[in-house]
């Protein structure tokens, strides 16, 4: 194959799997408007055994409010009594942040698939790179999926207590704790090794064996390298219940400032300044609630 031949093949390689992320990422967001738009509109209805069953729009319906109608957010967060959900309701709401994981995140992450791609079209000059990077992807995502557990049950755990019918902090002392420690992490070692691994796509492939053809190997990179992703981010995600799991401005928000994050090659700064933020923000919300 020629060397010319070989760079429009590149560059075929790029547009397609630019366009596949570009898909995947688009189709998610519209799934999140329409969330937010069932949300605005009162809730979502889903049927469950022949019956019209409200899925977890409205958690705050059937709720044991822990100590009743006086109980303070200390007691919310202290007597958490959180109700059972059904199979359908679970799935819902874990399909829900599943695909709010594939919005936020596969931007960002598309310089390292991309360049994946490149890789392995330049290994293998005959080879399939793009079923590598699907796999690469596919693994990626297995590693926010997971994130995507933790958080449905955490949503579980503090619905109709920490959390309004909005899906949003019902407690300023709640708020502040959860800014205060997401605002503490982006000044953590954890949080600058995780980082610079996703701020250095071609670091990363020669730290940890380069590219794999074989779909097992490529599945376990791509895990990998998401795992260092949920690393840097976590706390980022965490804000979500904060200012509302459905809030479309708030999402989009968390999600450019990550982008931003890895992208501009501005070292830690951008991580340091939102940290700070964060933590003020989060002892004004304390300071409030004290008063």
């Amino acid at each position: 194959m020629t060397d010319s031949a070989l760079e429009t093949l590149l560059r075929r390689d790029r547009a397609i799997v630019a366009a596949a992320i570009a898909l995947l990422a688009v189709i998610a967001w519209l799934y999140i408007l329409w969330l937010a738009a069932g949300m605005d509109m009162g809730g979502m209805s889903m049927p469950e055994a022949g019956m019209d069953a409200t899925m977890p729009m409205d958690p705050g319906m059937g709720m044991d409010m822990g100590s009743g109608a006086g109980a303070g957010p200390l007691d919310a967060m202290l007597g958490l009594s959180p109700r059972p959900w059904s199979a359908v309701e679970a799935a819902f709401t874990l399909t829900m942040w599943v695909v709010m994981m594939v919005g936020m995140m596969l931007p960002s992450a598309s310089p390292m698939i991309l360049l994946y791609a490149r890789v392995g079209r330049q290994s293998l000059r005959d080879g399939k790179p793009f079923a590598s990077a699907g796999y690469f992807t596919g693994g990626y995502l297995m590693a926010w999926t997971g994130f995507a557990l933790a958080a449905t049950l955490g949503q579980w755990l503090i619905e109709g207590t920490l959390l309004t019918s909005s899906l949003a902090s019902a407690s300023p002392v709640f708020s502040g704790i959860v800014l205060i420690v997401a605002g503490l992490y982006q000044w953590t070692p954890l949080k600058d090794a995780c980082l610079a691994q996703c701020q250095a796509p071609i670091v990363f492939l020669q730290r940890h064996g380069g590219f794999r053809s074989d779909p097992r190997g490529a599945v376990r990179l791509g895990f990998r390298h998401g795992f260092y992703c949920v690393g840097c981010c976590w706390a980022l995600m965490a804000l979500l219940f904060v200012g509302g799991i459905m809030n479309v401005l708030w999402i989009a928000a968390i999600a450019s400032f990550v982008l931003v994050e890895k992208l501009l090659p501005a070292g830690r700064l951008p991580s340091r300044l939102a940290g700070s933020v964060l933590v003020a923000v989060g002892l004004w919300q304390l300071a409030g609630a004290v008063a």
